[in-house]
């Protein structure tokens, strides 16, 4: 079996509070975007896990992958699995490469296992692995609430525009990013802004975590504002960072920099 698990983006991104449990209530739309991982999952006679790709950081045990595999074992008594994971999505850019592999994971697993599991179930699962993991059952653009795990299918068409996605190298932790978070006092509502023509985002749809990264990453900054000298028609940091995008209606030209790059047509 093989998945192509997506990278997303946020479209605007608000931090409206810190919640007592420690987590921040957000609010932004993610959507997903065709840059994907792939994902090779097959019965084996014990369990195995291999990466390959753009090399991952840290232990097998502490992997999304192989935690995923271990909460459906756990609960659903599953033999062993050989799992292969081709990393395409670059890490602590913001895009939820790590997260969408978890949440593909447990799909795989259901279908391998006829596990009869719900959508409403997966996503259960997958919130308990992360934040942003529960957004990846659906392959569609949601308004997230909450911690993230708040759900709701909300109608964006970018059909025939241009991602222009890159990524400077910079590996921003979560933590990190929240430390320095503006939260969005008095900000509009980001559902209320989506519905509003896409020339009108620029100066409407803001991303709370791009002050602080501008700051202390300056070619962030940079590499938003030469987006929109190229002619972008609405740029921003997606996530807590690093990675940027560019919307285009016309299709852009290469960049001349070493940066990760990719230009992605939306079908």
């Amino acid at each position: 079996m093989i998945l192509f698990p997506p990278a997303k983006i946020n479209l605007g991104l608000n931090v409206l509070r810190k919640r007592d449990d420690g987590y921040h209530e957000i609010e932004t739309v993610m959507m997903p975007i065709p840059l994907t991982d792939v994902l090779e999952i097959l019965p084996a006679k014990e369990f195995s896990f291999h990466q390959s790709g753009l090399k991952i950081e840290g232990t097998t045990s502490d992997n999304l992958v192989v935690r995923a595999y271990e909460v459906l074992k756990d609960a659903h008594n599953l033999s062993p699995v050989y799992i292969h994971l081709l990393k395409n999505i670059p890490m602590g850019a913001g895009l939820g490469g790590g997260s969408a592999d978890a949440t593909y994971t447990l799909i795989g697993l259901n279908q391998l296992f006829d596990l009869g599991l719900s959508r409403d179930e997966l996503r259960n699962y997958a919130a308990t692995l992360g934040s942003d993991c529960a957004f990846f059952v659906d392959n569609e653009p949601q308004l997230t609430r909450g911690r993230g795990e708040i759900l709701s299918p909300i109608h964006v068409d970018l059909k025939g525009y241009y991602i222009k996605l890159i990524h400077p190298g910079l590996h921003i932790g979560t933590r990190e990013a929240y430390a320095h978070v503006s939260i969005s006092e008095n900000q509009s509502s980001i559902e209320e802004i989506i519905r509003r023509p896409i020339a009108n985002w620029k100066n409407e749809l803001i991303n709370a975590f791009e002050r602080s990264a501008f700051q202390l990453y300056p070619e962030i900054k940079w590499i938003k504002e030469d987006l929109y000298a190229e002619g972008a028609i609405y740029a921003s940091m997606t996530g807590s960072g690093s990675a940027v995008y560019g919307i285009f209606k016309e299709e852009p030209g290469a960049s001349n920099s070493s940066y990760f790059e990719r230009i992605l047509f939306i079908k």
